[in-house]
C-alpha cells in the first residue's frame, strides 16, 4: 500500500506542478460534464416545443346540408377553426397548391389538405354506400428524423378531433331534435294540433262509412244497368242518323264561310280602291282651285264658273259615301246574327261602329268643302281681298277632308279587316272540326254498338269488386277509430290523468314511465351528452414513478454516457504505464533503474517490490479521483443547475460515483492490458452501449441481438439505478442495479491483474510494430 500511495502522491506532484497541468486537469474533470449538460438541455423538453414545426392546412371542403341533416355541416370550417386555438404546432392555414409546394421546398415539415368531399364522406353514414373520408397527408421526411413522427402526431391529433367533433355533431342535432319535439308536444299549439288531428280523423271515419255505403248503392245501381246500355245502343243509332244530317248542314255553311271569306276580301279591294281615288280626287280638286283663284283680277268670270263647277264635282261625291256607309250597315246586321259567345263578335260590331262614324266624318268635310268652294264662286267677282281668305280656307278643307279619307282607309285596314279576316277563319276552323267529330261520332257508335254486348257480362263482376271495396272501406274506418281511441288515452296518459279503470291505469303508468325517461333524456343538457357520445371513454393517466419532464427522462442516459466519454478522454490523455525514472524514485534508487532490471516496461522492477499490482492501483488511482470528481460534478450540475428531477439525491450522486469507478477501471484496464487497441475496444463498447442500453428506446423495440446483449453491458444497470434514484424504487431494484453496476469490476481486475501478464510480451511487441511505421 505504501508503493501504491507513493505513485499516487507523486502522480499528484506532477499534475498539480504548473499551471498549464492544472488546466488540464480541470479540462479533464469539465468536458464530461459539458457533455452530458449540453445534450439534457437540448432534450430538456422537445414535444413541447413543437410550436415553431410549420405544418400546412388547406381547406377545401364545401360542406352538406341534407333533409337528413337541417343544419349546414361543413366539418372542414371545424377543423380549422379548433386548429386556430390549437398550439401543438405552428399551424399555417394556406390554399392547398402553396401547401403541397411548400412541403417540396421545406418551408414546411408536413401539409394536411382537406378535400372537397370531405363532408359529404363523412355524412355517407347516413346512406347505404359509405364512404371512408380521408384527409390527404404531405409529408417531407429528409428534414429531420424526429420531426416527421411529431407532425405525425399532429396529424394524428386532427383526426382525432374530427372523429370526436363530426359525433359530436350528430348526436347534438339529434338530441336538439329530440328536445324540441319533446318541448312542442307539451305546447298549447300541439295540443291544439291533437284535437283538431282527432276531428280530422273522426270525420275520416264518417267519410270511410259513407264511402263504403256509397260504394254498396253504386253496386245495387249497377244491377239495372243492361236496360241503360240497350237504351244508350238506340240513343247511339239516333246520334248516327243526326251525325249524318248535321254532315249535310255542315257543309252548306263552310261554303258559306267560304263566300264570307271571299267577300271580305272583295269588300276590302273595293274600299281601298274607292278611298284612293277619293284621295286622289281631292288632290285635283286643290290644284284647280289654286289655278282658279290665280285667275282672280284677270278672268274672274272663268275663275268663277270654274269654282262653280269644282263645288258641283266634290257634292256629287257624297253619294260614294252614302254606299260605303249602307255597306257597314249591312255588316254590322250580319254580325249581330252570331252567337253572343262568339269573342270575335263585340270587337267587330265596335270596330264597324267606329268605321261607320269616321265615313260620316268625311262626308261633313265634303259637304262643307263644296258649299265653300260655292261661296267662293260669288265673292272672286266682288271682292278679290275675300277672295284669298277663301282660298286658305277652301285649300284647309280639302286637306281636312282628305286626312278623313286617310283615316277611314287606316281604321279598316287596322280594325275591320283583321277582324273580318279572323271571324272567317274561326267559323271555317270550327265547321272542319265539328265535321270531324261527327265523322269520330259514327265510327264510335259503330264501335260502342259492339261493346254494349259485353257489358252486360262485366256487369256482374264490377259488383262483386264494388263489394269487396265497400269491406274494405268498413275496415279502414274501424282502423281509424281505433286510432282515435289510442291518441285520446296517449294524451290522458301524457297528461298524468289517471281517470280510467284499473287496466287504463296500469297503460297509463307504463306509458308516463316511457315519457319520463323521455323527458328526462331530451331536458339533459345537449352538449354534454354529445360530447359523452361522442367520447364515452375518457382516459385518466395516473403517473406511477412520474418524471417531471422530458429532459430529466432523458438525463440518466446522457449522464452515464458522459461518465463512459469522460473516462476516455482519462486514457487518452493520460499515461497508463509508469516510466522506469518514476519506479526508480518510488522505491528510492535514484534517477534510474539499474542495469539488470532490463527494458523498460510492466513488472520490471519486481525484484526490487514494484510488483505489477503496484503499477496497476498506483497509476489508477488519479484515474479514480478524476473519474470521481468527473462524476461528482456531472450530477450536481444535473440536480442544480440543470434541475433534473432527483427525489433521492444521495442515491444519484451514489450511481454516478459508482459508474465513475467502474466505467473508468474498465478503460483503465483495457488501455493497460492493450494499448491503443484497449483504447478502441472501449469506443466500440461505447457505441454499442448507445444503441443497446435501452436509454432512449425500449429494449423489447430493438433487434434480437441487442436484446440478447442487454444485460451484460453495465450502462443499462447504471441507467436503470439512477432511475430508481430519482423517481423511487420498487422494492430492492436500486440495490440490485448498484450490485449488478459493481460486479463488472470484477472481471475487469481479473483482466488487469491476472490475464495481463500473459499478453505482456505480446503488446509490447504490437507497440514496436506500430511505433516501427511512423505513422501510428
Amino acid at each position: 500500500m505504501k508503493i501504491i500511495w507513493g505513485i499516487f502522491k507523486r502522480d499528484m506532484c506532477h499534475a498539480t506542478r504548473n499551471v498549464i497541468a492544472v488546466i488540464v486537469s480541470m479540462g479533464l474533470v469539465v468536458v464530461p460534464a459539458l457533455y452530458a449538460w449540453f445534450n439534457i438541455a437540448a432534450s430538456w423538453d422537445p414535444y413541447g416545443n413543437t410550436k415553431a414545426l410549420k405544418v400546412a392546412v388547406a381547406n377545401n371542403d364545401k360542406g352538406y346540408k341534407s333533409d337528413l341533416i337541417p343544419v349546414r355541416v361543413n366539418v372542414g370550417e371545424t377543423i380549422i377553426s379548433t386548429l386556430h386555438a390549437n398550439d401543438q404546432l405552428d399551424w399555417q392555414f394556406v390554399k392547398s397548391d402553396k401547401a403541397i409546394d411548400g412541403v417540396k421546398s421545406g418551408e414546411y415539415y408536413a401539409a394536411i389538405v382537406i378535400p372537397k368531399g370531405f363532408s359529404a364522406d363523412m355524412m355517407t353514414l347516413f346512406s347505404p354506400d359509405i364512404k371512408h373520408a380521408q384527409l390527404k397527408y404531405y409529408l417531407n421526411e429528409k428534414i429531420n428524423p424526429i420531426a416527421p413522427h411529431i407532425t405525425d402526431q399532429g396529424a394524428t391529433t386532427v383526426v382525432n378531433t374530427i372523429d370526436k367533433t363530426f359525433a359530436k355533431t350528430i348526436a347534438q342535432v339529434g338530441l336538439d331534435l329530440a328536445s324540441s319535439i319533446l318541448h312542442y308536444s307539451q305546447s298549447p299549439q300541439m295540443a291544439e294540433y291533437m284535437r283538431n288531428l282527432n276531428g280530422n280523423l273522426t270525420t275520416m271515419a264518417d267519410t270511410l262509412s259513407g264511402a263504403s255505403q256509397q260504394v254498396t248503392s253504386y253496386s245495387q245501381l249497377l244491377g239495372s244497368a243492361n236496360d241503360i246500355v240497350d237504351s244508350t245502343g238506340k240513343l247511339l243509332a239516333s246520334a248516327t242518323k243526326a251525325g249524318k244530317q248535321a254532315q249535310n248542314a255542315l257543309k252548306q255553311g263552310k261554303s258559306g264561310a267560304t263566300s264570307f271569306t271571299s267577300a271580305g276580301a272583295n269588300v276590302t279591294s273595293s274600299v281601298n280602291t274607292a278611298l284612293d281615288q277619293v284621295s286622289g280626287a281631292f288632290d285635283q280638286v286643290a290644284a284647280k282651285v289654286n289655278k282658279a283663284f290665280d285667275a282672280i283680277g284677270k278672268d274672274s268670270d272663268t275663275a268663277a264658273s270654274q269654282l262653280t263647277t269644282l263645288s258641283e264635282q266634290v257634292s256629287s261625291s257624297e253619294s260614294l259615301y252614302d254606299t260605303y256607309i249602307t255597306s257597314l250597315n249591312h255588316m254590322h246586321e250580319s254580325v249581330e246574327q252570331l252567337p253572343d259567345s262568339d269573342s270575335a263578335k263585340q270587337a267587330l260590331l265596335e270596330a264597324i261602329d267606329r268605321e261607320i262614324t269616321l265615313l260620316e266624318a268625311a262626308k261633313d268635310d265634303s259637304q262643307k268643302l263644296a258649299q265653300q268652294l260655292k261661296d267662293a264662286s260669288t265673292q272672286v267677282t266682288q271682292d278679290t281681298a275675300a277672295a284669298e281668305r277663301s282660298r286658305k280656307e277652301i285649300l284647309n278643307r280639302i286637306t281636312s277632308a282628305k286626312q278623313s279619307i286617310s283615316n277611314v282607309r287606316d281604321d279598316y285596314a287596322t280594325n275591320v279587316k283583321p277582324k273580318i279576316d279572323a271571324l272567317a277563319s274561326t267559323v271555317s276552323t270550327l265547321i272542319s272540326q265539328t265535321d270531324s267529330m261527327i265523322t269520330q261520332l259514327s265510327g264510335t257508335a259503330d264501335d260502342l254498338d259492339d261493346v254494349t254486348g259485353d257489358v252486360g257480362t262485366n256487369v256482374t263482376a264490377i259488383r262483386s269488386t264494388l263489394g269487396a271495396i265497400a269491406k274494405k272501406l268498413d275496415s279502414s274506418a274501424a282502423t281509424v277509430k281505433e286510432l282515435i281511441t289510442k291518441l285520446e288515452t296517449g294524451g290522458n296518459a301524457g297528461d298524468g290523468n289517471s281517470d280510467g279503470g284499473d287496466g287504463d291505469n296500469d297503460a297509463s303508468s307504463s306509458d308516463s314511465g316511457e315519457s319520463d325517461e323521455l323527458r328526462a333524456l331530451a331536458t339533459a343538457n345537449a352538449s354534454t351528452l354529445s360530447t359523452l357520445i361522442s367520447a364515452p371513454v375518457a382516459l385518466h393517466r395516473v403517473s406511477v414513478y412520474p418524471i417531471a419532464n422530458y429532459g430529466s427522462a432523458m438525463a440518466p442516459f446522457y449522464t452515464i454516457l458522459s461518465i463512459w466519454v469522460g473516462a476516455i478522454i482519462l486514457c487518452a490523455m493520460l499515461k497508463v504505464t509508469i516510466s522506469d525514472r518514476e519506479k526508480a524514485h518510488v522505491l528510492g534508487l535514484g534517477d534510474t533503474l539499474p542495469r539488470v532490471a532490463g527494458p523498460s516496461g510492466p513488472g520490471n522492477a519486481s525484484r526490487w517490490g514494484l510488483r505489477l499490482d503496484h503499477e496497476y492501483f498506483g497509476r489508477y488511482a488519479i484515474f479514480a479521483l478524476l473519474a470521481l470528481l468527473q462524476g461528482t460534478l456531472v450530477c450536481l450540475g444535473d440536480m442544480y443547475f440543470l434541475g433534473v428531477q432527483a427525489n433521492h439525491a444521495l442515491q444519484f450522486l451514489a450511481v454516478g460515483w459508482l459508474a465513475a469507478l467502474v466505467f473508468s477501471n474498465i478503460v483503465y484496464t483495457l488501455t493497460v492490458s492493450f494499448g491503443d487497441i484497449g483504447k478502441a475496444v472501449a469506443v466500440v463498447l461505447l457505441v454499442m452501449q448507445v444503441a443497446g442500453s435501452g436509454g432512449t428506446f425500449p429494449i423489447e423495440t430493438l433487434p434480437k441481438f441487442f436484446q440478447m446483449l442487454y444485460p451484460f453491458l453495465p450502462f443499462p444497470h447504471a441507467i436503470d439505478a439512477m432511475h430508481a434514484a430519482m423517481a423511487g424504487s420498487y422494492g430492492n431494484e436500486y440495490l440490485l442495479d448498484m450490485v449488478y453496476l459493481a460486479l463488472f469490476l470484477i472481471p475487469s481486475l481479473l483482466l488487469g491483474l491476472v490475464l495481463r501478464k500473459p499478453v505482456i510480451r505480446l503488446n509490447n511487441w504490437v507497440s514496436r510494430n506500430l511505433e516501427s511505421t511512423k505513422v501510428m
